[in-house]
């Protein structure tokens, strides 16, 4: 049970950096990068942030790759 409640904790740490780094890139003005799609119709919005995933996971990678090491 221990275990699970330090997933908990890990999982909870993960959103909490994850909401604060999305609030500063939102203010700074960077939320939508170029190559992300939007298509918008009459009442009817979709939006795809293709380049952010993209970049997110490039990130992410080195990250878990200097941590591994």
């Amino acid at each position: 049970m221990l275990s699970i409640s330090k997933i908990f904790i890990f999982l909870g740490g993960v959103f909490i950096i994850s909401g604060a780094l999305l609030f500063i890139l939102h203010r700074l003005g960077l939320e939508r990068l170029p190559g992300d799609i939007k298509i918008q119709h009459n009442n009817f919005t979709f939006y795809f942030p293709i380049v952010t995933c993209i970049l997110l996971s490039v990130i992410l990678s080195l990250i878990l790759r200097f941590i591994k090491k």
